[in-house]
């Protein structure tokens, strides 16, 4: 039973140089393992997709788009600064996000923030700070001014989490924020080199549409719009929903039972139209393929016991780990995860813990690429579920 399972039962080794710091070029170069139920595994690339599913396959792909939300400033109190870094996790309203922030321990309600761009995509935040404080963005920023972005400590959760109130709303801070922040790369990444202009390509899938994500859907990376027309072509279906992923997706595991542990929430949307769509195609024989993690979360989010999906609008936290019960994924397309993560245990819940370390080890032995520039995987459900 899943509650019998520890933190340990999900652990491996990987090397170092296994951890992917850029993509394949082009992007279905990218090596594929294919771990069909109870047959031999395969190693392909992710070119040979479409002859690995069936006309009436769904492809089901997380359209959000990750905006630059890593922000670096300076804290003002009582006319002293110090040098902060956010990262922006969870929008809260027009002009409210929840974010990770360091120092968080030197923040109290009522600090102000002046967040500035950083040149050069370095660790180390500019301290200069303008003589004569003006609030939003500088009405120079587009011809050559530094622009800057204020907001307000409005107070921090148990989990440390910092809630800001930015003197800018809606489209005019969405606007703010592009202008100032870089990419949020994985920290597995971000720890061995700098953002640079390459990764507001590689790390942004072709089809993403809607503002609202930190971290990419990265399963979703490996698409290209040549890959989405074959796939068309040969009558696999394509749907999209939305799930806006929090940066709460790095976070570790630190309860030692699985089962103790509890996941950040995410705000998703699936349409009554796309819902009515991966019903139609599943009464008509097709099995729903999710591209990533986050698609299957969220369609499981919406299903209802029967397995049919609703429409949704609203927050998940859902966890999904061994002995979960599926009703509405057949299949999934993700890549390497970390080991001990959530994400790697929602996959054990789909194809079992044995293959996962079945497959793992074979990945490991045959030089695959981990994380989010990494190598994709393609699993399929048991077709009889104990």
């Amino acid at each position: 039973m899943s509650s019998d399972l520890s933190l340990a039962d999900f652990d491996f080794d990987l090397p170092d140089d296994r951890i992917a710091l850029r993509p394949a070029t082009p992007r279905t170069a990218a090596r594929l393992l294919m771990v069909p139920d109870g047959a031999p595994l395969q190693d392909l690339t992710v070119a040979n997709l479409p002859g690995l599913l069936r006309a009436d396959d769904v492809l089901v792909f997380n359209d959000t788009r990750v905006i630059p939300a890593r922000l670096f400033g300076v804290r003002e109190r009582d006319g002293a600064t110090v040098k902060v870094e956010a990262l922006l996790h969870r929008r809260l309203g027009p002009a409210a996000w929840s974010a990770f922030m360091r120092p968080g321990k030197r923040l109290r309600g009522g600090d102000r923030v002046r967040f500035e761009h950083d040149e050069g995509f370095s660790e180390s935040p500019p301290v200069r700070h303008p003589e004569e404080p003006q609030r939003g963005v500088s009405k120079d920023a587009g011809r050559g001014m530094q622009p800057f972005l204020d907001a307000t400590v409005q107070g921090k959760d148990e989990g440390g989490e910092v809630q800001l109130a930015f003197d800018l709303a809606g489209p005019a801070l969405d606007a703010a924020v592009r202008a100032i922040g870089l990419m949020p790369l994985p920290p597995y990444i971000a720890a061995k080199r700098a953002e640079d202009a390459q990764d507001l390509a590689d790390y942004q899938t072709v089809y993403a549409r809607e503002d609202g994500s930190v971290a990419a859907p990265t399963a979703g990376l490996h698409f290209t719009p040549e890959l989405l027309a074959e796939l068309g072509a040969r009558g696999v279906g394509q749907a999209f929903v939305t799930l806006h992923v929090g940066a709460g997706t790095f976070l570790p595991v630190k309860t030692d039972v699985i089962a103790d542990h509890r996941m950040h929430a995410e705000y998703g949307e699936v349409s009554a139209e796309t819902a009515a769509a991966l019903n139609a195609a599943r009464a008509a024989g097709g099995r729903i393929v999710c591209v990533g993690t986050t698609s299957l979360r969220l369609l499981e989010s919406a299903a209802r016991p029967t397995g049919e999906i609703a429409p949704f609008a609203g927050e998940t936290d859902i966890f999904i780990r061994p002995g979960y019960r599926f009703r509405a994924a057949d299949a999934l397309l993700t890549n390497f995860h970390l080991p001990k993560s959530t994400l790697l245990m929602l996959v054990a819940a789909l194809a079992g813990l044995d293959r996962v370390r079945e497959v793992y080890a074979h990945a490991v032995a045959n030089g695959y690429r981990f994380y989010s520039y990494g190598d994709a995987s393609l699993w399929f459900k048991p077709r009889l579920e104990d």
